[in-house]
């Protein structure tokens, strides 16, 4: 058996899976000041009745680190950096309390400028003069040389012992500074609060009788183990829409090209899954409008759900972007989206009478009939839905994935259907897919498609080797790895190498036997010149296990 649990902002859904039947789903409304408390409340309402032990396999998504960013509530951190020359950091607001220290290491790995001690000291100082424990430092290319982030370190700790010092390094390997520092302060601003998170959760299983281990679901729609994401916390964030993409890919298992409409109580998320692979952005998940090294779909979140509060500003219907509770046919306050289908369709999804009574106070100001003000806020919908995924696609038509498909196959990318997710896709999906020129697809667990998508997500790894023959080292983009090797190294001896590591990483977290579907996705080499010689070579090889579903699950039934 497998459990799936999707954190919404609106509700908690779980699902129980058995040998592809959907046997046992939970709907709840979401504590957003207390989502271990959600997640507990539906897998205990998930499993009563069963036997503990027969359960392999949990998985959740949550947003619990989308919300601590949201909210500024992560703990203050302070970030030092070592940028070297040739980049001026003055004008970029990177994050407050934010420190530039002497020191460099050029593209290749070497040092070029030591460190100030006396400097970092001073920085240390200010850093406790303002109640700051978290640090992180972080040093252009220290993915090949850490020394001197390991450095400024260690004489922070020695002034400080209480400082929490967090290494750009060992965070994330990938090129692209400002972006290592960026992931790098968020990790450092959510690992407590994670690491709470996490050990509540393993504790809360085990008294259930669960022996299984946990896993988390990461924003590129693969999954890690509870207590790797220790490290990662920043890896889970926007594991909601990654749900909803790979729900959608759950419910269809083709090679068909696919818009995702997730309908939440308070947003929409829209991504593209072309020719059956959810689209990546190349450039990162996206917090607080600055680019990271975090992997993700390429997603966006409208303010607008089955949920949003309808209005009548005097010349027009509005809609959202606030929430005010569920729709009033479910006992909330105002007319929503969902009140409108609900009176159109005669009392389908809940009480006809409370949806008609909300409506009326909104036609009333608006001196329309009610039903045609129904018509007009699901047209309305259905209209901003369109005008988003629309826009949606300028943006997918930039990424390099979207771009090489049409190169290989010399035609545009054309929409073969409209997949709903959620509660409230059945009322307006069918509309927006015959504006698309699409298909409509709604399926009878659209409703708990992301806790679907999250239960049989499997997990994914990624790494890109670096290696320079001529100063005889390579080093990994994750976990601070490095190590030496030989001089005449060629392309298929660092492939080999990288393929061994990703092996070990995969058997450290438990998921060894998903390496053998591992895959290169970078192969590249440059010839290093030295006057009329060449005395070198630098290599990039990335390997990875793609998203994708666990090897059990072979579709629904």
């Amino acid at each position: 058996m497998l459990v799936g649990i999707d954190v919404g902002g609106t509700f908690t859904d779980g699902v129980l899976l058995a040998e592809g039947e959907v046997i046992n789903s939970v709907k709840q409304p979401t504590d957003e000041e207390n989502l271990k408390e959600s997640i507990l409340a539906v897998l205990d309402e998930l499993i009563k009745g069963t036997d503990p032990t027969r359960i392999k396999r949990v998985v959740l998504s949550t947003t619990l680190v989308t919300n601590l960013l949201a909210t500024g509530k992560g703990e203050r951190t302070a970030l030092v950096l070592i940028p070297g020359p040739g980049l001026n950091l003055q004008h970029l607001d990177l994050a407050p309390n934010s420190y530039t220290v002497e020191g460099a290491v050029d593209f290749r790995g070497r040092v070029i400028s030591s460190i100030k001690r006396t400097q970092v000291a001073e920085v240390g100082k200010d850093i406790a003069g303002h109640g700051i424990r978290k640090v992180a430092v972080v040093g252009k290319f220290s993915q090949r040389n850490n020394s001197l982030e390991a450095e400024a370190r260690e004489i922070l700790m020695e002034q400080y012992p209480h400082f929490e010092v967090f290494l750009g390094s060992e965070v994330s390997g990938q090129l692209n500074f400002l972006r290592r520092a960026v992931t790098t302060y968020y990790t450092a601003m959510t690992r407590s609060t994670w690491d709470r998170f996490a050990r509540e959760i393993q504790e809360a299983l085990v008294q259930r009788g669960i022996g299984t281990g946990c896993d988390i679901l990461k924003a590129d729609g693969g999954t890690m183990p509870l207590e790797v994401s220790v490290k990662y916390p920043c890896e889970t964030v926007f594991s909601g829409p990654a749900a909803s993409a790979m729900g959608a890919y759950a419910l269809t298992m083709d090679k068909r090209t696919s818009v995702v409409v997730d309908i939440g109580g308070t947003t929409s998320d829209l991504a593209l899954i072309l020719e059956g692979k959810p689209l990546y952005a190349s450039k990162g998940a996206v917090i607080d409008g600055k680019y990271t090294h975090v992997r993700a779909f390429a997603v966006r979140s409208v303010a607008l759900g089955g949920d949003s509060t309808v209005r009548w500003n005097g010349s027009e219907v509005v809609i959202g972007p606030d929430r005010e509770g569920v729709a009033a046919c479910f006992g909330g306050p105002r007319a929503t989206p969902t009140d409108a289908f609900n009176l159109l369709e005669g009392g389908k999804l809940g009480r006809l009478d409370l949806s008609q009574a909300a409506l009326e106070r909104v036609a009333g100001e608006a001196r329309l009939p009610v039903e045609e003000l129904a018509r007009q806020v699901v047209e309305k919908v259905v209209e901003l839905l369109e005008t988003n995924v629309k826009d949606m696609f300028k943006s997918w038509e930039q990424e390099p994935a979207y771009r090489v498909w049409e190169i290989v196959n010399r035609r545009k990318v054309s929409l073969d259907r409209a997949i709903g997710i959620g509660a409230a896709a059945e009322a307006f999906i069918p509309t927006l897919a015959r504006r698309l020129g699409c298909e409509a697809f709604i399926h009878r667990y659209s409703p708990v498609a992301n806790a679907l998508g999250a239960g049989v997500a499997r997990p994914t790894l990624s790494i890109v080797l670096h290696a320079d023959t001529q100063r005889q080292t390579y080093s990994l983009d994750i976990g601070g790895v490095s190590g030496t090797i030989g001089s005449r190294v060629q392309l298929e001896d660092v492939k080999k190498l990288a393929r061994e590591h990703l092996e070990q990483l995969a058997n450290d977290r438990g998921i060894g036997h998903y390496a053998r579907q591992s895959e290169f996705f970078l192969e590249e080499q440059f010839n290093v010149i030295r006057g009329w010689s060449t005395v070198g070579k630098l290599f990039d090889v990335g390997i990875q296990i793609a998203p994708g579903v666990i090897d059990e699950f072979k579709g629904v039934k």
